[in-house]
């Protein structure tokens, strides 16, 4: 609704994961970095965690994106909520290889045969399963055992487990300690701090089409941020809602006035209207001109009919004045 308005190509600030916005601040490197190191030098198994909105899926997709494949296979499983048999078939499903009918054996048996193939041409082998909170503890023994897939001296799959903290007590609990002892890359994905917060605004507005004409002033990154406390998800509903309040308002100056009206709105305060203050001006001023038009037309109408009594008046004067 806003975009025209403010110049954009398209909205800046959806919530949906989108590479092309994409803006690493300093924790996202560090998770970047540690990722990758984990999988180039076969750690066999990487956790990365954080909150609700920090990024995690950002990262995952991201890191994936800059695997070259002629070095690398992956797959990406992106719903955790299976039993153990329905996750290895989807994970032989995503690797391309035969899956529909096959029981835990088998299944186990091709995959095995997959990463053998493809260690021997020198390709690593990725798998990365997001939400990973999720999973029962029997799944996540099963990933244990697809780990046990190795050669003598080599880790022939990478696994990342990515979710969110609660994925750390689970974890801790006894009946998991062998994969967890198998863990050896860890990272735990923090919000952003004020600075890295603000650039990503201004980030996310240049990549949208937005230009220096669309000024959030320090008071209105404060109040977002404040609100936000750093989570990239959170900074995208507060700048959108703040963007809508500002159109609404016919102001491309976003004060800290019109962010906390914004904010308070997502709080659950007052709505604002979704109108553009000139259309809303062009519509009343519209409504005054056709009731000045009507009153008009009416006090003419009147004004013909008062006219019209005393010229009858005078006819039956006239008329009863003639001789019998």
């Amino acid at each position: 609704m806003y975009q025209s308005y403010f110049g954009f190509r398209e909205k800046p600030f959806n919530i949906t994961p989108n590479p092309r916005f994409l803006y690493l601040s300093k924790q996202h490197k560090e998770a970047f970095a540690h990722l990758l190191y984990g999988i180039k030098n076969h750690a066999g198994f990487i956790e990365l965690t954080g909150e609700v909105g920090t990024g995690k899926t950002t990262v995952l997709r991201t890191l994936l994106g800059q695997l070259d494949e002629s070095s690398f296979i992956f797959a990406l499983i992106l719903n955790p909520c299976l039993s153990a048999l329905e996750l290895l078939r989807n994970i032989n499903r995503e690797f391309g290889i035969p899956h529909e009918g096959l029981e835990n054996g088998a299944l186990l048996e091709e995959l095995n045969r997959f990463l053998l193939a493809e260690n021997r041409v020198g390709k690593t082998v990725v798998l990365v399963i997001d939400e990973a909170q999720n999973l029962a503890p029997q799944v996540l023994e099963q990933i244990r055992l697809i780990s046990n897939l190795e050669t003598e001296s080599d880790k022939l799959i990478q696994i990342v487990l990515a979710g969110q903290p609660e994925l750390i007590d689970m974890l801790a609990k006894p009946e998991l300690r062998q994969l967890a002892q198998r863990i050896t890359v860890r990272y735990h994905l923090l919000p952003m701090d004020f600075e890295d917060s603000s650039a990503y605004i201004r980030h996310r507005i240049l990549v949208a089409g937005g230009g220096g004409w669309i000024n959030f002033t320090g008071e209105a990154m404060k109040k977002i941020y404040n609100f936000s406390k750093g989570s990239p998800r959170l900074l995208n509903i507060a700048c959108d809602r703040t963007l809508l309040t500002a159109y609404s308002e016919d102001s491309k100056d976003i004060s800290g006035k019109i962010a906390a009206s914004a904010i308070t709105e997502l709080r659950g305060g007052r709505k604002t209207p979704v109108v553009n203050l000139k259309l809303a001006l062009a519509v009343i001023m519209a409504a005054l001109f056709l009731a000045l038009v009507a009153f008009g037309a009416l006090q003419l109408r009147e004004n013909e009919k008062v006219n019209e009594v005393p010229g009858k008046a005078a006819e039956t004067s006239s008329q009863g004045g003639l001789p019998a």
